[in-house]
């Protein structure tokens, strides 16, 4: 049986979900934030340790998409922090002792793999090419490299993105940095991620779904508000076919992150092309329906 780790609001998982319905594939979607409602976990350890959801300790595989906390209603706010940060951490731990062969992808690789540090440490040992980038306490580091690319530097998040206000959830977009940024002397810096700006003719996005390449064009530039970050405005993708090296380093790169999927970003420039970050888990759905890619098929034909 197939084990999926997803939440409730994973329109991803909808997806793929419709198209095992389909086929009469045999799955168990576990929504993390359905545990105190639907599910059952245990954990014990005597003679033989034993981890199990909904009593099945053992799966061929395991999608492990997404997760979510639950949402108990507590009166006090430390209490609901303290019920929160102990979920996660049981979660974490919950994964080490499911048994299966099979990943996509394990989750040790993949909260490894969203170290964007590391990902550009090792896209550049592997040969792509990539943003000149600066993440310092010292403010002067961040002037010189301002100086240097006469303004045109980018800044963003050190880790993924997304923040709560409230019960929404929010994204975190990359922007130009505003020199009164660099000259506000309470204006803290660290940890951010600094960037050269990089000139754009158009966008990728490449999906590796264990050694398939599928990758995607959009037209970032032909819009105003999709310059900086096209996650700004709905824009269509088009099917791209990538350089046969480029190909290969995007295989190369998802595997020595240690994953079996992985979302690329890269930035088609005059010259050459730019490795920007990757997604372990990103979003694809979308994609498919643009470009007629088989993306699900590849997950699932993995998976089975």
């Amino acid at each position: 049986m197939i084990l999926i780790v997803s939440h409730k609001k994973d329109y991803t998982t909808d997806y793929v979900v419709n198209i095992l319905n389909s086929r009469g594939v045999e799955y168990l979607r576990f929504n993390t934030d359905d545990i105190d409602i639907k599910h059952n976990l245990s954990v014990t350890y005597g003679k033989e340790s034993i981890t199990s959801i909904d009593g099945i300790s053992k799966f061929s595989s395991v999608w492990f998409r997404r997760t979510a906390v639950p949402t108990p209603k507590f009166s006090d706010l430390n209490q609901e922090e303290f019920y929160k940060r102990d979920f996660r951490l049981f979660l974490n731990s919950f994964w080490q002792g499911l048994k299966s062969n099979k990943w996509l992808s394990h989750p040790d690789f993949i909260y490894r793999a969203e170290n964007k540090l590391r990902q550009i440490s090792l896209a550049h040992k592997i040969g792509f090419q990539v943003p000149e980038t600066v993440i310092s306490t010292e403010k002067s580091r961040i002037i010189e490299l301002y100086k240097k690319y006469d303004g045109h530097i980018i800044l963003k998040p050190l880790y993924g993105g997304k923040y709560h206000q409230g019960s929404k959830q929010k994204l975190i977009f990359t922007n130009l940095i505003n020199k009164e940024h660099l000259t506000h002397s309470g204006q803290s810096l660290f940890p951010i991620i600094f960037q050269e700006e990089i000139e754009k003719e158009y966008e990728l996005r490449v999906n590796v779904v264990n050694d398939k390449v599928f990758s995607a064009k959009i037209d970032s530039q032909s819009n105003k508000k999709t310059v900086l970050d096209w996650r700004r405005k709905k824009l269509k993708f088009d099917s791209y076919q990538l350089p046969t090296d480029l190909n290969n380093k995007c295989l190369e790169l998802i595997k020595r992150l240690g994953l079996n999927f992985g979302a690329i970003d890269i930035i088609k420039r005059k010259n050459n092309y730019v490795f920007l970050e990757v997604n372990p888990n990103g979003q694809w759905a979308w994609l498919e329906k643009d470009t007629n890619h088989k993306i699900s098929d590849a997950i699932i034909d993995y998976l089975i």
